[in-house]
């Protein structure tokens, strides 16, 4: 995203472009042998994508959402599942670069944005930030940095569970900041 776009410029951009990218991150992360086989679960309904005031959530928002098959976890402001890195071991700062942020993008504040919002039963006290190498700000919670996943092409989708891709195992997160470590 362009450091001038602003949120709702960026986000729709990039879900645009998402099927895209997923379709094609599919295709090559599975030829490369990256990907393991997994069927994707049934979308369920994330919370309302809106603010209370009715205007979008920005999608550095951090709020809950319903997953088929495992309950309440983190959404980004669009509803899309966030997911946390086993590798970065709750440890404050990211592992994943290159090709793994390209696969499973971070997710960023703007310029100027010091923290994320939290949604309705997201605990604050948990949101935090971490620098990225790029020197864009990472949003965390429970120091764990949280990423997004291009596979997933709907709210309530969350084809990354417990996949290992890229280096490590990725896991959603509940809004207690515990790992969701089973199977769908």
């Amino acid at each position: 995203m362009p450091k001038d776009a602003g949120p709702s410029e960026g986000s729709a951009r990039q879900r645009s472009m998402a099927g895209v990218a997923g379709t094609l991150c599919v295709a090559v992360l599975s030829a490369g042998g990256f990907l393991a086989a997994a069927a994707p679960p049934p979308a369920a309904a994330a919370d309302s994508t809106t603010t209370s005031s009715g205007s979008p959530a920005p999608v550095y928002e951090v709020k809950t959402g319903q997953v088929h098959g495992l309950g309440k976890v983190l959404v980004d402001g669009q509803g899309f599942t966030l997911y946390v890195f086993a590798p970065d071991k709750r440890s404050g700062s990211s592992k994943c670069y290159g090709r793994c942020a390209a696969a499973w993008p971070p997710l960023v504040l703007p310029s100027g944005v010091h923290k994320a919002p939290a949604g309705p039963g997201v605990r604050s006290s948990l949101l935090g930030t971490t620098k990225r190498r790029d020197g864009t700000v990472e949003v965390t919670y429970h120091k764990w940095p949280l990423y997004t996943w291009v596979v997933d092409s709907a709210p309530g989708d969350a084809t990354g569970q417990d996949l290992n891709n890229l280096g490590g195992k990725w896991y959603v997160i509940t809004p207690a900041g515990q790992l969701i470590t089973k199977h769908v």
